[in-house]
């Protein structure tokens, strides 16, 4: 459907003026009414940039730690329809850079589940199709079973640093529901298989099993290649895992020097609530620093954006995003042609809608005034032909009263002249005052016409929808959103770029103090990694797998190693390269047999971009050390993305320049001292040139050139959905053996990374859930389904 066709909804076509000398004041708020308000943020991976103020609308209320059992289950009362929960702010008294994070963490059974990401007084679809008797018996065992798993879930979030052994669990489990200890064990399985609890870096009360079920190869150290080994080797498999690099953590990477400290990759906890790394900062004692929301802006001179200024252009930014939302669900305008839009072309597009209205608008004021001055012409044209009628009026009115002093010479003849004259005296009279009143009549419509040419005169329509400033206002918050999805807008698709919102954690988005990194080296403990080691081939068949991988510190021959199956957590940038090289090339990986042919379209689908940061590590602090934010706006709208926003996060002096958009892609050809000498440059045009001084050290990154990453995070791109994470996380099953015969046998290829979870993409929460969860998918494969397995593999 070509757009330009279709008819346009209010809020598009609303005129909003913000040309400099504008009074600050939007028009009236013209947003579909499924739409939320465009003065709040939306809830969306925007988050991670400019942070928003915390919103809890969906945050249950905090409920005691005393075990909350229904009452209605013991006395068999008929049961009552669940209650919705209802919402708790954070204390709003407490400046929100001051908050504990953890203090916010939500106790008692719903807390605990809400903790979870599960439904407090609801089974999943998972749970139901492992408890089948559960949902079959009717709602008193759904509650059993609810307030059995809530009750464990409590145990664990609770303490989280010490496993929690079955045994503990029935010693803690409250009456009456210790009765049933087989109900508690199956539950208690399926959440430890499931990663809901015992998982990450905890103290173990029981030994890892010494009988192991299998060989398992998993290839990358990244998080979620991490806790699934971690995961895996709890449940008693025998795990090695691969990494290419020279440390582990992928791309959660921290540099440090002397006293600095900054990091290169993942940098934000967005969000505390239902966030499993909130668990493994607990467990390893990370401190974490919640982040102030303000952000200032500075122009392209150097001058700072008036507050203003900024929130208008802002909520402006908002009502275009609502505004292609609404093109995309509501109006079902997605394809133009057989060219499904972009994001980017949406919004530009809406952006000349508001230039036509613009000219629109003039045009119909240009046509009012004409209007009315033809009006005011022609009313006193009018009145100039009705003074004229007057004149003549008069005149008559005079003949008629001369007339009527002449007698005639007959009485009769005299009364009947009498009564003539004085007929068209009146007659004369009415129509005089008939024509008083028209023209009176028109003086008023002229004057009505008069105050409506002045006040049209003095409240023109703005010339111009966005002054080129306005523009380079809005660019940044373009850019602000390039940066959350790592990739130009006009790569991302319209109707699904933003799928995963509803998902989105709430609370205090954080950083950790002393660098990301320590979180995935605290994850090593215990595991067999060998890093340097570079997997060129990866082969799997109906009985196993192998992956032959070359050593890149000795530069050894390459070396096999055998396994039952593979769990590849290689990026998506690494995994767009391998399924794009025909021939064996450095640095790239091959399949053997290729991948089938959906698993191959999902990867050539699905978007893999870009972000790079500039590290400045100075002497001495010389910006506002209470502001963990400031933005430079850009001059052009190819190059918004060009060190558009400073981070200041560090207690050291250092700050964190990022580049994101076009322009990150350009950076990566350009020499470190050209980036740094940009990045001086605009710190002395906002700070002053005596007030800068030369850094001391500085990093900048590359995260496309580097390759065993080959970009940043994931995005829905152009043609692509949120089924194509769902694809992309489906393990792959041989179909032949090696003698070209069908087989139907296991799977022996799984996949993990922030590219595998539909709900949570682009995230290390993302990558660490998705760890769990082919942890437990593999277990299910291999040694069955949690509840018909016992609870310890026995060793």
């Amino acid at each position: 459907m070509n757009p330009t066709q279709t008819s346009t909804p209010q809020i598009i076509t609303e005129t909003i003026c913000l040309s400099d000398d504008s009074d600050m004041e939007m028009s009236e708020d013209k947003t579909p009414k499924n739409s939320s308000k465009p003065e709040e943020r939306r809830s969306s991976r925007r988050k991670r940039i400019k942070v928003v103020e915390e919103k809890s609308e969906s945050v249950p209320k905090s409920v005691e730690k005393k075990p909350n059992i229904d009452k209605s289950i013991t006395t068999k009362k008929k049961e009552p329809s669940p209650a919705t929960s209802t919402s708790q702010k954070p204390d709003e008294t407490k400046p929100q850079e001051n908050r504990d994070p953890f203090k916010e963490i939500l106790t008692g059974l719903e807390g605990a589940a809400f903790q979870s990401r599960l439904p407090c007084e609801k089974m999943t679809a998972s749970e139901a199709a492992c408890f089948p008797e559960i949902t079959k018996n009717g709602l008193i065992s759904t509650r059993v079973f609810l307030n059995i798993r809530n009750r464990i879930l409590q145990m664990w979030i609770e303490d989280p640093k010490t496993q929690l052994t079955l045994e503990n669990t029935m010693k803690r489990m409250e009456k009456p529901f210790e009765c049933d200890p087989d109900l508690v064990k199956k539950i208690h399985s399926f959440l430890e298989r499931h990663g809901y609890i015992n998982f990450g870096i905890f103290k173990r009360l029981k030994p890892l099993p010494t009988l192991k079920h299998g060989k398992v190869v998993v290839i990358g150290a990244g998080i979620s290649g991490l806790i699934a080994a971690r995961q895996l080797q709890s449940f008693g498999f025998d795990v090695t895992v691969l990494e290419a690099r020279d440390r582990v953590g992928g791309r959660i990477a921290s540099f440090r020097k002397n006293n600095y400290v900054a990091d290169l990759g993942a940098m934000v906890v967005t969000g505390v609530w239902g966030n499993p790394i909130t668990t493994l900062s607990r467990q390893i004692g990370i401190e974490m620093l919640p982040i102030k929301s303000m952000c200032p802006l500075y122009g392209a001179g150097g001058k700072l954006v008036k507050k203003e200024k900024d929130e208008m252009i802002e909520r402006e930014f908002n009502r275009l995003l609502e505004s292609t939302s609404y093109l995309s669900h509501t109006l079902d305008i997605n394809y133009c042609g057989n060219y499904p839009l972009s994001l980017g072309d949406a919004l530009e597009f809406l952006i000349k809608m508001q230039e036509k209205h613009v000219k629109e608008k003039q045009a119909q004021y240009l046509q009012d005034i004409t209007q009315h001055q033809e009006k005011l012409l022609a009313g006193q044209e009018q009145i100039m032909t009705k003074v004229q009628k007057l004149k003549e009026i008069k005149a008559n009115y005079a003949k008629l009263q001369n007339s009527s002093k002449k007698q005639p010479s007959k009485q009769a003849d005299t009364e009947t002249a009498n009564a003539e004259i004085e007929w068209q005296r009146r007659s004369t009279l009415r129509e005089w005052k008939l024509i008083w009143n028209e023209i009176e009549a028109i003086k008023e419509e002229n004057t009505e016409l008069e105050n409506k040419l002045k006040d049209l005169e003095n409240n023109p329509p703005s010339d111009i929808y966005l002054s080129s400033k306005d523009r380079q206002i809005l660019d940044w918050h373009f850019a602000n959103l390039e940066f959350a999805n790592a990739t130009p807008l006009n790569n991302l698709s319209l109707k699904h770029w933003d799928q995963d919102d509803d998902f989105e954690f709430i609370g205090s988005h954080t950083t950790v103090k002393n660098g990301y990194s320590c979180l995935p080296i605290a994850l090593t403990e215990g595991l067999d990694i060998r890093v340097n080691t570079a997997v060129k081939k990866i082969k799997y068949y109906p009985h196993g797998a192998q992956v032959v991988t070359e050593n890149l510190k000795t530069n050894d021959q390459s070396v096999t190693y055998k396994a039952d199956l593979v769990l590849c957590t290689l990026t998506l940038g690494v995994l767009k390269v391998a399924i794009s090289d025909t021939t064996e090339q450095i640095n790239s990986v091959r399949f053997d047999p290729p991948l089938p042919d959906w698993k191959q379209a999902a990867i050539q689908r699905l978007g893999f971009g870009n972000l790079n940061k500039v590290i400045l590590c100075f002497d001495r602090i010389f910006w506002d050390p209470n502001v963990n934010l400031f933005g430079h706006v850009g001059s052009t709208t190819q190059s918004r993305g060009e060190l558009f926003l400073f981070w200041n996060i560090s207690q050291s002096p250092v700050l964190l320049a990022l580049v994101a958009g076009h322009s990150a892609a350009i950076m990566e050809n350009v020499s470190d001292d050209v980036i740094v000498g940009r990045c001086i440059a605009v710190l002395k045009g906002i700070f002053g040139n005596s007030a800068v001084p030369q850094p001391k050290e500085t990093v900048v990154t590359r995260w496309r050139a580097d390759p065993w990453a080959r970009g940043s995070y994931s995005f829905v791109s152009v043609g692509a959905s949120g089924s194509d994470y769902d694809l992309l996380a489906a393990p792959v099953t041989p179909k032949f053996d090696n003698k070209g015969n069908p087989v139907n046998d296991m799977p022996r290829l799984f996949f993990a990374g922030e590219h595998t979870i539909r709900n949570y993409p682009a995230t290390v929460h993302g990558a660490l859930l998705s760890g769990l969860r082919e942890a437990g998918r593999i277990c299910d494969y291999y040694l069955g389904f949690p509840n018909t397995y016992p609870n310890e593999p026995k060793s």
